[in-house]
């Protein structure tokens, strides 16, 4: 049966036999018309090809149903499950996410944000590069609309949904004490406040168990590009025979996959059992991280809940009714979990 065509809304709203203020009402909330009303509007709908103009509507108000999404690259494990989560909650919710990457290049990350405005989006959940970040375009953004950073921050009076670095760091140095040589710490560029914090965790707890912290320090300068830094530098120190420790702690999964591949190139066998040569850990628990040879042990974040309490306070913040009003917190620092597999 071919569909009825419908131009305009007012064409459309005819054809239902609802007002056009109705009409826009409905598709700003659904469920803020009767229940009778909705149901007619929604079978015109099944046999109309009509679609709102989304784009025009926005314009004209104040504030839409859009959600931007901004992280640093979708090619990462992480920020890509981090982003599923918060989208399928957004969509849940009756938001439309809006997702933007800046690809680790703060001049886009900005245009990002620039973007955000013109749309007016109704708020934002943005994990920000951090060190390259330029803090005026996101205190612009915020006087503008609600935000929450997850992940990592910009230092500001705005929330923050993120990792407790130093619990989970402190955990997993004590699991590789206590399991075996202590571990020496593979560091990569500080791009966030993540990485100065999981090394000075590091130093603490080694110090704290009476061990001299051994930390391999990156000698690549900003980048994005983990697995490469790990592979290029743990290559180098094999070659130079110069390994400070057979126990190695990568600050983060994708860091990790490069030592690991560097080790196997170099024959070596990464592993829990006596007769391996290294034992190589990590942190995130990267969606990849089980599917390592051997599978990566790792801290776990918590993505179900970084991701439930990002959207949570977001919405809080807008003053949705239909959704939880949790506290308000300036900052929620999540504890990681220890997940054992065969690398460590």
């Amino acid at each position: 049966m071919e569909k009825l065509t419908h131009r305009t809304m007012e064409d459309f709203a005819k054809s239902c036999g609802v007002s056009r203020p109705t009409l826009s009402k409905y598709f700003d909330d659904p469920t803020s018309v009767k229940p009778t009303t909705r149901a007619l509007i929604e079978a015109a709908l099944r046999s109309s090809d009509y679609q709102p103009n989304l784009y025009a509507r926005n314009l004209n108000r104040k504030r839409t149903r859009n959600i931007g999404i901004l992280v640093p690259a979708l090619t990462d494990p992480f920020y890509a499950e981090m982003v599923n989560r918060l989208e399928l909650r957004l969509r849940n919710e009756g938001y439309w996410p809006i997702v933007f990457s800046s690809h680790g290049l703060p001049e886009l990350e900005a245009e990002a944000v620039s973007t955000m405005l013109s749309l007016k989006v109704a708020g934002a959940l943005a994990a920000p590069l951090g060190q390259k970040s330029d803090p005026r375009a996101f205190e612009k953004l915020a006087q503008n609309l609600p935000i929450v950073y997850f992940d990592t921050y910009i230092e500001g009076n705005t929330p923050f949904i993120g990792n407790n670095n130093y619990q989970s760091v402190a955990t997993i140095v004590e699991y590789l004490r206590r399991s075996g040589e202590p571990p020496a710490y593979f560091d990569i560029p500080h791009v966030n406040h993540n990485s100065p914090e999981r090394l000075a965790s590091y130093v603490a707890t080694m110090k704290a168990s009476g061990y001299e912290p051994v930390v391999i320090k990156t000698n690549a300068a900003y980048t994005w590009d983990f697995e490469r830094v790990g592979y290029e530098q743990m290559d180098a120190i094999l070659d130079a025979k110069r390994l400070p420790s057979k126990t190695i702690l990568c600050a983060n999964d994708r860091l990790a996959f490069g030592v690991m591949a560097a080790a196997f190139a170099h024959g070596l066998r990464v592993g829990r059992k006596k007769d391996d040569d290294l034992r190589v850990a990590a942190h995130d628990d990267h969606p990849l991280s089980r599917y390592t040879c051997p599978p990566l042990t790792t801290m776990a974040q918590d993505f179900a809940s970084m991701s439930a309490k990002s959207v949570d306070t977001l919405l809080a913040l807008l003053g949705d009714k239909e959704a939880p009003v949790p506290t308000i917190a300036l900052k929620v620092s999540l504890d990681g979990t220890l997940v054992m597999r065969q690398s460590a």
